[in-house]
């Protein structure tokens, strides 16, 4: 297994343009899977290509369990790339394409055969070994690729986006073979992708890149229900950011107070979607609220609630709502089971349970 370690890495793609990263620190550690979440344009590709060996970095040093790789051929490195196109030959059919990389190594035709026998079991293409490419869906084709990538037992393997043509239902079923494969051949792999839910469910860290470095690095929950940094909480999943005040370690806001360790002055409360409860019940505890609108998605409500501040908080459910800016005026997305029997103007309580909300300074 195979440690990557990017230190104080920089990029550019022309001599005097703009770095595309700055300065990025991140240590993968061995058989683990990383996923690279981040807007466009912020370096995750080039991340893939530096330690592939197909761009050289402007500066920093790039290691594999130790060894710079820095002006090692990308052939001499042992990674292997899978990109979000399969990239196959058509000259060739399954076998050959899945083959090539032991043909180029000099392996002889018996030990590519039983080879290429194993990988396409492993990746569920047994019988298809002598279609063309043109004859294969967009899955098998993917996974073609993979075997391909697999075969030649990399050190580290590296998935630039590889679902993201493929509809639901494969790219679920895809991304779950991955994650098996990954696991049972403890493989050091780093994958590109700009699903959010998808990184959540295989990766074993998510790093967050924001302007060409890493904002923050971990497990998927801790970036989701712990953000480092305002832009942090912004970008993953859908987060209520409410400003606020902590005065003597506790956060006084719309949902406050809230006991935190954050220093005393503004801080932002990051309340994901999920978390908030709402009830129709006049009664309940929480905060008054007016439904400004409700979205159906057969799983659930998506909710967008304006907070009633103390001036209109009568408790009251009659189907009557102020219009324009209600008093408090914060805005909160929530999310409601599919029973909640509700329309937008209704008014409901919303409350955030214990342990929930995660304090930032700022």
């Amino acid at each position: 297994m195979t440690q990557v370690r990017f230190d104080d890495i920089s990029a550019r793609y022309t001599r005097t343009g703009p770095p595309v990263l700055a300065g990025l620190d991140l240590t993968v550690e061995p058989g683990t899977l990383t996923t690279l979440l981040g807007p466009s344009g912020c370096g995750k590709t080039t991340v893939l290509r530096l330690l592939a060996g197909l761009l050289h970095p402007a500066g920093g040093d790039l290691r594999l369990s130790g060894r710079s790789v820095v002006g090692v051929p990308a052939e001499r490195r042992g990674v292997a790339m899978v990109f979000q196109q399969p990239l196959l030959f058509d000259h060739l059919d399954v076998a050959g394409n899945v083959g090539f990389g032991l043909r180029m190594r000099g392996v002889d035709r018996a030990g590519i055969r039983r080879r290429v026998g194993e990988l396409l079991d492993l990746v569920h293409l047994t019988g298809l070994e002598h279609r063309r490419p043109g004859e294969l869906s967009g899955g098998q084709a993917q996974r073609v690729a993979l075997a391909r990538a697999l075969i030649v037992q990399p050190r580290v393997l590296l998935l630039d986006e590889p679902l993201s043509q493929l509809d639901t239902g494969l790219r679920h079923e895809l991304r779950e073979l991955i994650r098996r494969l990954q696991r049972d051949l403890a493989l050091t792999t780093l994958l590109v992708t700009h699903d959010q839910e998808e990184a959540a469910a295989v990766s074993d860290r998510i790093a967050l890149l924001l302007n060409g470095r890493v904002a923050q690095y971990g497990p998927p929950q801790d970036l989701y229900d712990r953000p480092a940094s305002l832009p942090v909480a912004g970008f993953l999943g859908t987060a209520n950011l409410i400003p606020g005040t902590v005065t003597d370690g506790v956060w006084s806001g719309p949902l406050g107070p809230l006991p935190t360790g954050v220093p005393d002055g503004p801080a932002t409360l990051a309340v994901r979607q999920e978390a908030l409860v709402v009830d129709l019940d006049p009664d309940t505890d929480g905060l008054p609220a007016t439904i400004s609108d409700a979205r159906y998605r057969g799983t659930a409500w998506d909710l967008d609630l304006t907070v009633r501040g103390p001036g209109g908080a009568d408790g009251h459910t009659d189907g009557s709502h102020a219009g324009g800016d209600l008093p408090g005026g914060t805005v909160l997305h929530a999310v409601a089971p599919p029973t909640l029997k509700t329309a937008p103007g209704d008014l409901v309580r919303v409350r955030l349970p214990a342990g929930h909300g995660h304090v930032i300074p700022g």
